[in-house]
C-alpha cells in the first residue's frame, strides 16, 4: 500500500512486514517435511528470542493468549486465587487468569504510562493474592523496580504481559527479563510475527521445565505417550518457528523504524493542544507498538464520528482497549483513569512499512477531522 511508485488507497492501523528471506525459511521447513511441533526452527526461535530478552529459557507457544494461561498454570495459580490485572489491557490477560478458575482482580493505571499503578496494586491484595500481571501497554513499561519489590514482599508472583513490548526497556533491561517471566505475542499485528504464536521468557529452570512439559499434554519425559496430569496442546508449529526467525534477523530494524515513525506523528500533530501522543516514562524505552492518540475534552460519541471521519480519508484507526471491568462476564471496578482514557483514545497506522509521507497525509486527514468536529 505504501511501496514506492504505487498510489495510496487505504492506511490500515497496522500490516505485517514479510519478505523474501521469510518465505525462503518457510518454505524450507515445509521441504523438510518436519511441519508440526518437531523441527529445527523451534529451538532456534525460542534460543534466539531468549537471547535478545536477555533471558536464559524461551518456551514457543501457539499464541499469546495460551502463553499467558500456560504461565499462570505453571506457577501454581487456581482456583480461589486471585491475579490483579490492569482494567485497560487486551481482555486475553483477564480471560488467561480466569481460565485457571482464578479470579482477576482489576485495578486502576497510572495517567503517565497507562500501564497498571503499583499503589493502586498494594490496596487490592489480599490473602488470596497469588500474582500480578504488569501489561507493558502499547510498548511502554511499566513501574517494573516498585512492582518487583511489591512481588518480594508480599509473596507474589509477578508475570510480565510483554505481548505489545517485544524489545522495550526498563532501565537498561529488556521487558520480559524483569518478573518472574515474560509473555509475548506473535499475532500478525506485533512487532515481530508468525501469524499466531506466542512465547514466555524466564531465568527460572524449574519454571521453564514445567512449562515445556505442561505445553504437550504433560508427556512423561522418560515414558512416550504416559501422562501424570492434564496439560495443554500448546506446541507452536515449525513453519510458525521458521518465520519467527526471520523475523528475528530483522527485530532491530522494525523497533528503529517505529521510534522514527513516532517522531514524524510528533512532527505533524505534536503542535495541537487538543491531543496527546505517546509517552515515554523517564528511564525507559517505549517501543512504540500503536501510535497512540488520545483528544481531549471530547466524547466517546464524538471519538466514533473522528474515527468514522478518518476512515472517509481513507485511514483506519481503532479504539483504545475498553476497561475489562466494563465488559459483562467481569465484575465493576472502581478505575476513573482507566473509563477516563479508554473513552479519549485511538490508535492511529503504525506499521513499518510506513514512510515520512505517509505520515504527514494521516496527521493531514486526522487535522482536518478535528477542524470538521470543531474540536480544539
Amino acid at each position: 500500500m505504501t511501496k514506492e511508485g504505487c498510489e495510496i488507497v487505504f492506511y490500515p492501523v497496522s500490516q505485517p512486514s514479510i519478505g523474501s528471506r521469510e518465505a525462503e525459511l518457510v518454505a524450507d521447513a515445509v521441504n523438510s517435511g518436519w511441519v508440526s511441533s518437531i523441527g529445527k526452527y523451534i529451538q532456534m526461535f525460542e534460543s534466539r528470542f531468549a537471547s535478545f530478552c536477555g533471558t536464559k529459557y524461551a518456551v514457543a507457544v501457539s499464541n499469546g493468549t495460551t502463553a499467558l494461561h500456560l504461565a499462570l498454570a505453571a506457577s501454581g495459580i487456581k482456583a480461589g486465587d486471585e491475579v490483579i490485572v490492569p482494567d485497560l489491557t487486551f481482555v486475553a490477560t483477564a480471560n488467561a487468569v480466569t481460565y485457571t478458575g482464578a479470579r482477576p482482580v482489576l485495578v486502576d493505571i497510572d495517567p503517565q504510562t497507562l500501564c497498571i499503578d503499583p499503589e493502586a496494586v498494594i490496596r487490592a491484595i489480599t490473602p488470596r493474592t497469588r500474582a500480578v500481571i504488569p501489561v507493558h501497554l502499547y510498548g511502554q513499561p511499566a513501574e517494573m523496580d516498585s512492582l518487583m519489590t511489591i512481588g518480594k514482599q508480599w509473596g507474589v508472583r509477578i508475570i510480565e504481559d510483554a505481548a505489545e513490548a517485544h524489545g522495550a526497556e526498563y532501565k537498561g533491561r529488556k521487558v520480559g527479563s524483569i518478573g518472574g517471566c515474560g509473555v509475548f505475542s506473535f499475532y500478525g499485528n506485533k512487532v515481530i510475527t508468525t501469524g499466531e504464536g506466542g512465547m514466555i521468557t524466564t531465568d527460572d529452570e524449574e519454571l521453564y521445565l514445567r512449562m515445556r512439559s505442561l505445553r504437550d499434554h504433560a508427556m512423561s519425559a522418560e515414558k512416550r505417550y504416559w501422562h501424570t496430569e492434564v496439560g495443554f496442546n500448546y506446541r507452536m508449529t515449525n513453519l510458525q518457528a521458521a518465520l519467527g526467525v526471520a523475523q528475528m534477523e530483522r527485530i532491530h530494524e522494525f523497533l528503529n523504524k517505529r521510534r522514527k515513525i513516532m517522531q514524524w506523528y510528533r512532527d505533524a500533530l505534536g503542535s495541537h493542544s487538543c491531543l496527546r501522543l505517546n509517552r515515554e516514562a523517564p528511564d525507559t524505552k517505549n517501543i512504540y507498538w500503536m501510535v497512540c492518540l488520545e483528544v481531549t475534552r471530547i466524547s466517546e460519541a464524538e471519538r466514533s464520528e473522528l474515527m468514522s471521519q478518518l476512515r472517509a480519508g481513507d485511514v483506519d484507526s481503532r479504539p483504545y482497549f475498553y476497561p475489562i471491568s466494563d465488559l459483562p462476564m467481569y465484575q465493576p471496578a472502581a478505575t476513573p483513569i482507566a473509563h477516563d482514557v479508554s473513552r479519549r483514545g485511538i490508535n492511529l497506522p503504525s506499521y513499518t512499512d510506513l514512510e515520512e509521507t505517509d505520515v504527514r497525509k494521516i496527521a493531514a486527514v486526522v487535522t482536518q477531522a478535528l477542524n470538521e468536529l470543531n474540536i480544539s
